[in-house]
């Protein structure tokens, strides 16, 4: 006789809740100058995570470049790409690991105010928030550094592991393939990854976090709250708009970013005396 589902359920719950234990300690990435040291639940495998990401990034950018929209502008290209890779060089500080990821960048046009970077280092920037926003190269590598931090910081996987956890994704990956990770990350869908939206801790991390790699890199991190202060004026009051579009709000963003700007000012000081951008 088969069993029921839900009887197939407990073992799979039993263990999940064994490992949600083992893992609650666990943080993907070393503090930095900001001392971002929250512990986090990462419970689904990352290998499996970057893999759905790598496959939603790779269809959103063959559906973009089949219609003409995929790195269409060089110069954007181009801008958007340099200020990226700079950011890039600057991620072993808070994961050493992350240097040897199979990083991507793809500009995409759209009106979207909006960018991403998926799991695994695939990055996102739509030409929407680059002319709307009118953003400088500091602005940009602000917006860039956040989506990087995400990223590093594996807050889509930690997502992954809540919804896990909870029950809601436990439910269907039961009764479904022996593979329980990889069965609720096909059912979650590529878009999950690419747009996930995230909690307030994980928005204010990825702000300090990026202002850290910014500062590094050598772009001013004082001119990072400036990208809130058109966020703000685009939707003319009114929040959120899509990018970055759940918690915390602007003003709580622009104080947050401004009360971490002296943390990193002297990372920034330093690399501009011996390695200006411009």
């Amino acid at each position: 006789m088969a069993r029921h589902p839900l009887t197939r359920t407990r073992p799979l719950l039993a263990t999940l809740g064994t490992a949600a234990l083992l893992a609650a300690c666990a943080t993907s990435t070393s503090p930095g100058a900001v001392g971002i040291q929250r512990q986090q639940l990462l419970m689904v495998p990352a290998a499996t995570v970057n893999a759905e990401a790598a496959k939603g990034f790779n269809q959103l950018s063959s559906a973009a470049s089949s219609k003409g929209k995929l790195n269409s502008d060089p110069a954007i290209t181009k801008r958007v790409r340099d200020v990226g890779f700079r950011l890039i060089k600057e991620v072993p500080v808070f994961r050493p690991d992350a240097q040897k990821w199979a990083w991507e960048i793809n500009v995409f046009d759209s009106e979207e105010v909006n960018a991403f970077c998926a799991p695994g280092g695939k990055i996102g920037v739509y030409t929407g928030i680059v002319r709307k926003l009118e953003l400088s190269d500091d602005e940009l590598a602000a917006v860039m550094g956040h989506e990087i931090a995400h990223a590093l910081r594996e807050h889509s996987r930690e997502q992954v592991s809540q919804q896990a956890l909870s029950g809601a994704v436990v439910q269907g990956i039961a009764a479904s393939s022996h593979s329980s990770a990889a069965g609720a990350l096909a059912a979650a869908g590529a878009q999950f990854f690419l747009h996930l939206p995230f909690s307030r801790d994980m928005e204010l991390e990825a702000d300090v976090m990026g202002l850290e790699l910014m500062a590094r890199a050598g772009y001013d991190p004082r001119h990072a709250p400036d990208v809130w202060r058109k966020m703000q004026r685009l939707s003319g009051g009114k929040e959120p708009v899509q990018f970055f579009s759940t918690h915390p709000n602007s003003a709580s963003r622009i104080a947050a970013l401004e009360a971490a700007v002296p943390k990193v000012m002297p990372l920034y000081q330093a690399r501009a005396a011996v390695n200006p951008v411009r």
